[in-house]
Formats: structure tokens, sequence, C-alpha cells
């Protein structure tokens, strides 16, 4: 197995993150060696009430009326002045002066370091389709194919379609297949994300192009494709007027899935039947009771050269996740790296479940970006969530990626994807500075 361990700019973030922890130990050190341990909380102490202070009279100024409002702003102004002649006084000022220096150093190399960055999608010319298939769910995402007209509106664009309103269960592989047999020359889906992974797997297997047209409950794929999740009506632009992109598609065992796939904990909650209409408010609901029963069968992933055993949830995603988020609710840096994100979780307490809906900060967490993670089990058969399907699977699960395989159509004219906003978050910067990757 092949693990990634630095790719494009991982190192240089690696040291980066380093940067910014010399930075505050030096400031720290500087403080310490001019003014001692006690003069150094003075010092700290005094600064910080100072911007306290500023802060409570600069509200006041703002949502006061009369001579109290100008009493407040006179405070608030003379407030760094007085701080400021107490370093003075002190001989302080070059050490605040330095060690602010040193902070806005710190804090500039932390940004860099945090910030994953995305590169911009090659995209190229091609011609429109001729005989273009589309696949649509009428029960997708409460009637958004009804509501939007979305069948009328594609059979004027020269599409084919074919409409799952019927109650029995219809295979939608085959039949994308029949309609590659009959000639169709561009494959898409309205509907959710899983029914869109297995018609993307018949695409891919016949080097198609690929329609996604954001008409589910979530539409996870297409926000990371950089549509407008709002408008699916924009999404079908791209028979008449759009480019083609390529991107990776993962692989569990023999079957496509492109968001992630989920073990353990998570894969337990897809299969509650409340999950499809509110998926947050399941996880909260589900997860605390789940963890407290610790039954299930017993995981072990495998990654390269690292193992991590026992742990409750397992995340394989194509592309890594921005967020971290366990629940795969956030958005990936890239959807063409080349990787899988794997996310592995041990929690021992209902505060720690409910953590995981938001940004994972507990201890218990691994993240890596690998090219095949392998998850096995003490049962022979296992709850996997595919894109949001429950499926029972045999064990051991291998998990790739196929870098490249899917020729994806998308609108010209699109939203796209923005750029990550970079907060601070001192847990993965230390992580990044010198948390281990497998395969090192």
């Amino acid at each position: 197995m092949t693990v990634i361990g630095a790719r494009h700019h991982t190192t240089a973030r690696r040291w980066w993150a380093r940067a910014a922890f010399a930075a505050v130990a030096f400031t720290a050190v500087l403080l310490i060696v001019v003014a001692g341990v006690f003069g150094t909380l003075a010092l700290v102490a005094t600064t910080f009430g100072g911007v306290a202070v500023m802060a409570a009279f600069g509200y006041w100024f703002l949502s006061g009326r009369g001579a109290a409002r100008w009493i407040c702003l006179a405070v608030a102004l003379l407030t760094p002045v007085a701080v400021l002649v107490m370093f003075v006084q002190q001989r302080l000022l070059w050490v605040v002066l330095v060690a602010l220096a040193a902070t806005a150093v710190a804090v500039a190399c932390a940004r860099v370091a945090l910030d994953e960055g995305r590169r911009p999608v090659r995209e190229r010319d091609t011609a429109p389709p001729k005989h273009p298939f589309l696949v649509m769910n009428p029960h997708s995402g409460g009637g958004t194919v009804v509501e939007k007209d979305l069948v009328r509106r594609a059979e004027e664009l020269g599409a084919e379609v074919a409409l799952l309103d019927g109650p029995e269960i219809v295979d939608v592989a085959e039949l994308a297949r029949q309609a590659v047999a009959r000639g169709a020359d561009l494959l898409g889906v309205a509907g959710g994300d899983g029914t869109q992974a297995l018609v993307a797997a018949v695409a891919a297997e016949h080097d198609l192009p690929f329609l996604v047209i954001s008409a589910g409950t979530r539409n996870h794929f297409a926000l990371d494709l950089g549509l407008d999740r709002s408008d699916p009506v924009a999404g079908l632009e791209a028979l008449r007027d759009g480019v083609e992109i390529r991107i990776d598609l993962g692989m569990i065992g023999d079957r496509v899935f492109v968001n992630n796939a989920s073990f353990g904990v998570y894969a337990e909650i897809v299969r509650s039947p409340a999950y499809r209409d509110d998926k947050g408010g399941t996880v909260l609901r589900m997860l605390p009771d789940l963890l407290a029963e610790g039954g299930g069968p017993r995981l072990t992933v495998r990654a390269g050269d690292a193992t991590v055993d026992g742990p409750q949830a397992v995340l394989v995603s194509n592309g890594t996740y921005r967020t971290n988020d366990l629940a795969g609710l956030g958005r990936r840096t890239a959807l063409d790296d080349g990787v899988l994100g794997l996310v592995t979780v041990s929690v021992s307490s209902a505060r720690q479940a409910v953590g995981l809906l938001g940004r994972v900060r507990e201890r218990g967490v691994t993240q890596y970006e690998v090219t095949e993670a392998v998850v096995d089990s003490d049962a022979d058969e296992i709850a996997v969530g595919v894109d949001g399907e429950s499926l029972t699977v045999r064990t051991p699960v291998r998990c790739t990626v196929r870098p490249g395989a899917l020729r994806v159509r998308v609108p010209r004219t699109r939203p796209g994807v923005p750029p990550p906003k970079v907060t601070l978050d001192w847990v993965r910067l230390r992580s990044l500075a010198w948390g281990r990757t497998p395969g090192r």
C-alpha cells in the first residue's frame, strides 16, 4: 500500500507550522528573560486588561448617548496611552514591541501552514453531447425534479430521460449501460449522491462525460464540483455550454464512491431511517447511545505502516475534507489530487461524541492522506455507509483511489469552489508540525 506523506506543499506547510511555534517560543523566552516569570504575568495581564477596557468602553461609546458617550470614548482612547506610559516607566516598551512583532510573525506563519489552498481545476472545451442520457429521481431532494420541471427542460435540450417514479427497485447502473449500448455519449443524474456514484461508475467504465444535477438532499458532490446547489436548472446548461474536468473516484472493493465510505458508529447512523431527512440531527441523537452500548464489531484500520486498532468510527473520503468533519458535512480541498482522506476516531464520552459534529479537536483522532486503506474486523461482515447509502460488506474491506477516472461536464459559468477561510487552530497546527504521517 502506498501512502502519500508529502504532496504539493505538505513539507513546506510543516515547516511553516514549526516556524509559528518557534515565534511563540521566542516571545515567551524573551518576556521571561527580561521581565521574569512574575513580571511576564503582570505584563500579559496589563496588556489584556487594557484591551478589555478599550473594548468595553468602545462598545459603550457606540451604544451610549449624551455626555456619558464621550466619556467612554475618552477612556477608550486614553487606555492604550496609559498602558504605553506604564511600559515606558518600566523600560519594557521595546520588549512589548518585539513581542508583538514576534506574535504577528507566529500568526502569519500559522495561517500559511493551515492554508490548504485549492489549485484551479483544469478545464477543457469539448463539443456538446449529441445523445445525452439522464436518470432523474423525482423523490430526491423533496421533489426537486418535479418542482423545477427538470424532465421537460432536459428533453428540450435533447436529452433522453429515465424517470425513477415507480415503486419497484430499479438498477440504475443497468439503465445507464443500456443507454450506452443505444449510443448515449453522456450520462447524468438528477438525484442523490448514492445514485450519482452508481451512474458515474458506468460513465468511467466507458470513458464518457458525466453530468451532475443538484436535485438531491445535500448534494455534497455538486458542492465540491463548484455547482450551484440551489439551482439544478443551471446544471442542465452544461448540455449546451459546458466544459470538462477530470476528477478522482474512490473505490470500496469494486464499488465506486464519489464522496465517502464510513465504518463503525457512523455507518450505523446511516442505516437509521431518519438519517436521510435529518442527517445532522440523527448524528446528534444516536452517537451518545451507540457509544454507550460499546457493542458492534471491533475495527482495525491499516494504511501503509500505520495501524489503528479499535476505532469507533472510520471515514474514507474521495479527497480530503478541509474541515476534518467526521460526518462528511464539510468541503473537500480537491477532487483531483489522487488521494483518499482517512479519518479514524476513538472517543470515550458523549461529550466527545457530540464534538464530532463540528471541527475535530479531541484526542483519539488520526488523519491521513492515503492511496489505499484496509478496514478489517473481528466480524465476517460489517455495515458501511457509501455516499449515504447503507450496505453490508465482507471483511477485510479494501479502499483505493482511481486518479482522474471520471470526466465531468460542468456549466462554463458556475459559482466555483470558494477558497477556504483559514482559521487559527493550534491543535491542528501542532499536529501538522510534529504529527506522524503514515509511511514515515
